[in-house]
């Protein structure tokens, strides 16, 4: 007799679950019985990774928008409640990066990526606040015992810095620190707060771009993406397990955080980065 899902019943919400590794994460989740708010800024994604899950007889439900817009955190976390009729797991996803050295960089840029990495996760946290505060106390008046799971993104420029990257790895290195500061403050009601830093993961954000002009639009400022090949070839020698990871894989190292296995796991930064620091 198969064991039943290790996720059957749970609610997550999968911030920038369009696309990229927010989606495999999502799908994961799915895949071991969780109802998932699958969030983007553009509808179409976001409606295509609800329907590859309801296809596979899962459910999910879209919340679409920028994680920066006011009262976001608020929608997103109503959504799950209001859906599914609770809330278990959060995985604070979405962002993009923003490069340039110190002397180039603007204030917009160092803004944006602050807002979108650090500045969305604490709020998104705030907003589930009350239901986890009166859900662990209703669950520990009845004696059950019930464990509520966080995953924040981080990278391996938050763990050890990235040329190029002040902007990005200070905000990363930021929810690390919020991490561990909430594993501490939410420890009392059972949830697990942990990072998953990622290495090189191959998506739109990091493929070879060899014309070096691939954007993406970004509450309409067009911000370049990709790498340039020679660049992401050198990277990837660097690795010990010599490739960049797949989303599925990064997928993978969150779901780990997700499990009941990682009940008595909590405030931990864990790099994803095939053996590379």
């Amino acid at each position: 007799m198969s064991n039943p899902p290790k996720l059957d019943g749970k609610v997550a919400l999968v911030s920038g679950s369009g696309r990229g590794i927010g989606r495999e994460i999502a799908l994961k989740l799915a895949s071991e019985g969780a109802r998932v708010v699958i969030n983007d800024l553009d509808e179409a994604p976001a409606l295509a990774t609800v329907a590859e899950i309801e296809a596979a007889g899962g459910r999910a439900v879209a919340c679409v928008g920028s994680v920066t817009d006011s009262g976001f955190a608020e929608r997103f976390v109503q959504t799950g409640i209001d859906t599914f009729g609770g809330l278990d797991i959060i995985v604070n996803n979405a962002g993009y990066t923003w490069d340039n050295v110190v002397q180039k960089m603007s204030d917009e840029q160092w803004d944006a990526m602050l807002a979108v990495h650090l500045t969305a996760p604490f709020r998104i946290l705030r907003a589930a606040s009350a239901f986890i505060r009166e859900a662990a106390r209703q669950e520990a008046e009845a004696d059950r015992v019930v464990f509520r799971k966080v995953v924040n993104i981080s990278s391996t420029s938050g763990v050890y810095g990235n040329a190029g990257q002040a902007n990005y790895a200070a905000a990363k290195a930021g929810i690390n620190g919020l991490t561990k500061a909430m594993a501490k403050e939410w420890g009392r009601y059972k949830v697990n707060v942990n990072s998953v830093a990622f290495g090189l993961i191959k998506t739109r954000l990091t493929e070879a771009a060899a014309g070096g002009d691939a954007s993406i639009d970004i509450a309409g400022q067009q911000i370049r993406v990709g790498v340039n090949p020679q660049i992401l070839k050198n990277a990837e020698a660097l690795i010990p397990l010599g490739r960049g990871g797949t989303p599925e894989e990064a997928a993978g190292a969150v779901y780990l955080f997700c499990i009941p296995e990682s009940n008595y796991v909590s405030g931990q930064v864990l790099v994803c980065g095939g053996g590379r620091p």
